[in-house]
């Protein structure tokens, strides 16, 4: 019997672990799915595996998420790498660093349209964060790095 046991549990840990998926996703799709969400606050931020201040942050977007996981907080995380790099680098990477918040590569191939569209203070520097609050009218953007503490004060403010 304990053969049995040992065998099934063997078997049960060699299953694939569902990995974190990386989904390309347009400036309309977000749009859309902000407009959708009208109880809920966005935290959207632009990144990339190249980016050391972006890779940096990452951790206090996962940590914001995690410790409002009751209220209706959407952390969306969105890749600026080039497409061609999606499964060359930016899927090893989410999976590597085990990121949980929804992660997205931009699909949009004209950089200045997809900025201006964003926020017209982008001047395209990464990381750049995007906080919406629909209920409240609240559509602010920041282009600098983030600490823990300034994003938590942050989403409180928009709360």
């Amino acid at each position: 019997m304990k053969l049995f046991i040992t065998i099934g549990l063997f078997i049960v840990s060699m299953s694939p672990v569902k990995a974190q998926t990386v989904n390309l996703l347009t400036v309309d799709q977000l749009e859309k799915r902000i407009n959708q969400g009208k109880d809920t606050i966005y935290v959207v931020n632009f990144w990339a595996t190249w980016c050391a201040p972006c890779i940096k942050e990452l951790p206090h977007f996962e940590k914001l998420q995690a410790s409002y996981k009751s209220q209706p907080l959407k952390v969306l995380l969105i890749s600026l790498d080039f497409k061609s790099k999606m499964n060359s680098s930016v899927v090893p990477f989410v999976r590597k660093k085990q990121l949980k918040n929804e992660v997205f590569l931009l699909n949009e191939s004209n950089a200045q349209q997809y900025i201006d569209r964003i926020s017209k203070e982008w001047s395209g520097a990464l990381p750049a964060t995007l906080i919406v609050n629909k209920q409240k009218n609240v559509r602010e953007f920041y282009e600098k790095e983030f600490t823990y503490n300034d994003l938590e004060k942050i989403y409180q403010s928009v709360n």
